[in-house]
């Protein structure tokens, strides 16, 4: 097996899925009010050049899958996708990132299916503020989620806040609390420039030693050592002492993990990204419509793999943005 190692000696392992580009939310920072334009039903890449693109990546050493969208459950037989995906061998670890909105009518199969585990979008634990961020989403379906999918036994079940100032940091020490009863993973992002239409400003971003500092105003925290097998990426854990669940911090801003970085991104229009933070893409749709053989796909992957910069623009007052919208490219 040919490891897919870039130029800076980081093995790349892991491959992130983007299965559509639709979602069932507007949420403000991933598109703008409008919405964006949608790509045809041809553009995005079938699920037959899906799992050709996922079966090649696995002989070159992936090991890691997420499907993403938009949002995956809303793309007609996602379930059917991940059950195929499950059944790869050499695959290890298969998750979604998702809403949540769909997962308590999805949860039994997915698990059926093959899916270990779950991430789910909430950013704030207010119904107003939620519904206000999405655009209209109810926060009562996306718990009805996490309670259908704790259920079924879906563990861990990550849930993700991007921290934004001015918007939700007054619900900081809520979301932490969460872990106290419940095996939860929360997980607060940093704020990141991310999409041509990001309505992103300096100021509205909260470093993770800022959020970490509030919670500790209250609660005294703990770290967790993270074993190597982990599937806790770049998130630095801690815990309330006696809690059920834990804390992550994820400060690609602040603090970046680029030089641990072992992403490699598929879009659902067929174009690999190494970068979530760069406009730089490799076209492999045209190659799989072309005919070509798997050798010339191969090639590409690993064509994709060198052109991995060795981390993000986010310097100073230089900052570099990737002007698709984050719905585009999958979180």
């Amino acid at each position: 097996m040919d490891a897919l190692i870039d130029a800076h000696n980081r093995r790349i392992n892991y491959l992130r899925i983007s299965v559509t580009d639709r979602c069932n939310l507007r949420c403000q920072y991933c598109m703008p009010k409008e919405g964006v334009s949608q790509f045809g039903h041809s553009e995005i890449l079938t699920y037959e050049e899906i799992l050709r693109i996922a079966e090649l990546a696995v002989k070159k050493g992936i090991n890691k899958v997420r499907i993403t969208g938009g949002e995956p459950l809303v793309r007609k037989d996602a379930v059917q996708l991940i059950s195929q995906l499950s059944r790869l061998r050499g695959i290890e670890d298969l998750s979604m990132t998702t809403n949540g909105i769909l997962l308590a009518e999805f949860a039994p199969a997915l698990i059926q299916a093959g899916l270990k585990r779950v991430n789910i979008s909430m950013d704030s634990l207010l119904p107003e503020k939620y519904r206000q961020i999405t655009r209209g989403g109810e926060l009562s379906r996306v718990w009805a989620g996490i309670k259908a999918a704790r259920a079924v036994g879906i563990s861990p079940i990550k849930i993700n806040v991007v921290a934004i100032a001015g918007f939700n940091d007054l619900e900081i020490l809520n979301f932490a609390r969460l872990t106290m009863q419940d095996p939860f993973q929360v997980r607060f992002i940093e704020f990141m420039p991310i999409g041509f239409f990001s309505e992103w400003r300096p100021e509205q971003c909260l470093p993770s030693e800022e959020i970490k500092r509030r919670i500790e105003t209250h609660h005294p925290l703990v770290p967790v050592n993270s074993s190597k097998n982990s599937h806790d990426g770049p998130a630095r854990l801690f815990k309330f002492p006696g809690a059920v669940g834990e804390i992550g911090f994820i400060s690609p801003i602040s603090d970046h993990f680029c030089n641990t970085c072992n992403r490699l991104r598929l879009t659902a229009d067929g174009k690999l990204k190494t970068c979530l933070f760069s406009d730089e893409e490799v076209d492999i749709k045209f190659l799989l419509r072309s005919g070509c053989h798997d050798e010339e796909l191969e090639k590409k992957i690993s064509e994709a793999i060198s052109t991995k910069p060795f981390r993000h623009g986010f310097t100073g007052s230089g900052i570099k943005r990737c002007h698709r919208p984050m719905v585009k490219i999958g979180g």
